[in-house]
């Protein structure tokens, strides 16, 4: 897949981000200087393909998460986001991994998004979704975010917008 860079990334943090390391995306981009990259520089990171048929956006003020599938409407599910203080991030994001059953309070299913410490998981208080309570991730209904996982492969856009 190939990433575009943004205002205050480093190569350490996209690594990071993308849950690959540091040495692959060098290697992948023969010649970049890890220590000089410029805004809108296009990075090759290793592992990831370049497009799905699938893309997730989230309204984090209406409280929902839609799937698309080749552009068109699938399912929309109701979800939690974060509270003021751990607001959830805007952008455009990708699926990154996922955890069938994290424990604790990330219910039965986790995947992880291209910002490092967020994601999209379950919950063990399902009477959080459609409130603003969270540290920041996408809470959904466990029954939601398994059937979310069966059908979005690895590398699925997700955007997160107002």
């Amino acid at each position: 897949m190939i990433y575009t860079v943004k205002a205050g990334d480093t190569l350490s943090q996209i690594a990071r981000d993308f849950r690959t390391p540091l040495s692959a995306i060098i290697y992948a981009n023969q010649g970049i200087n890890p220590d000089v990259l410029y805004i809108g520089q296009q990075i090759i990171i290793p592992g990831f393909p370049n497009s799905t048929p699938f893309q997730i956006e989230i309204s984090v003020n209406n409280r929902w998460l839609r799937l698309f599938k080749d552009g068109v409407l699938q399912k929309q599910y109701p979800i939690a986001v974060g509270k003021m203080l751990t607001e959830t991030p805007f952008g455009n994001f990708i699926i990154v991994n996922k955890e069938p059953n994290p424990g604790g309070p990330f219910g039965t299913m986790w995947m992880s998004l291209s910002k490092e410490h967020y994601g999209i998981h379950g919950t063990n208080d399902p009477s959080s979704i459609g409130h603003a309570v969270s540290h920041g991730c996408i809470r959904m209904h466990n029954k939601d975010v398994e059937e979310l996982a069966s059908i979005v492969p690895i590398g699925t856009q997700v955007i997160i917008h107002p």
